[in-house]
Formats: C-alpha cells, structure tokens, sequence
C-alpha cells in the first residue's frame, strides 16, 4: 500500500468516526462548550464534512443522525444554543423519543429555528 492511499485511508475513518460522534448530543454540547464553535476554522470544517452527506459516502455512516446534526452544525444558532446543558438534555429527549417511538412528534417548535430571512 502506497503512503498516500495509507493516509487516505486513515483520513477516511477518523473523519468518518468524527462525523459518527455528532450523533451523540451531549458531545456536540462538549464541544460547543468548549469553544470549537467559535473557531471559523472549525465552522469551515464542518462545511468541508457535509460530504458525507452524498450517498456514496453516507452508505458508511451507521448512525443516520449524525448527518441530521451535521446539518444542524451549519446553523450559528444551533451551534449557539447547544452550548446550553438544557437544550443538549432536550435535544437529546427528542432523539431518545425517535428511536422509542419512530411515529412520535414533539407539538412544541423544530431543534433548530428557520434561518432568518433578514439577512442576519
């Protein structure tokens, strides 16, 4: 095996793990409490990740709300407020909720609000 298809292959499964971990939402809250968020290189390398998104990709991803979160991840108002214990715990309901019950909806508002349309 080559060095470079070593390290591709190596690049491959530790983002492939990383992108796995956002479906666990008390470490999106550990990482948001600690500042990752805030970093524009990190914002930019969740960017770079939705990738996994297309399908000859997200066939690897074994926990499908991963991609969910990944989605989220793109919001500053989710990355914001995830960084809250309360909302990580809420968050974290919902997801238990979903995989308890597949048909179960919350009445109350979505994870994530509506991107703002005025522009900020």
């Amino acid at each position: 095996m080559s060095d470079d298809s070593s390290f591709d292959k190596e690049r491959f499964e530790v983002e492939l793990e990383f992108v796995q971990c956002l479906a666990n939402p008390w470490y999106i809250n550990i990482i948001a409490q600690q500042g990752y968020f805030d970093k524009p290189e990190f914002v930019n390398y969740l960017k770079y990740l939705k990738y996994w998104q297309r399908p000859e990709y997200a066939r690897f991803v074994v926990y499908p709300h991963a991609l969910a979160f990944l989605d989220l991840l793109q919001h500053k108002s989710f990355r914001e407020e995830i960084k809250r214990v309360d909302e990580a715990t809420r968050i974290h309901e919902l997801q238990y909720h979903h995989w308890r019950w597949p048909n179960y909806q919350e009445d109350s508002t979505a994870v994530v609000p509506a991107p703002s349309t005025n522009g900020n």
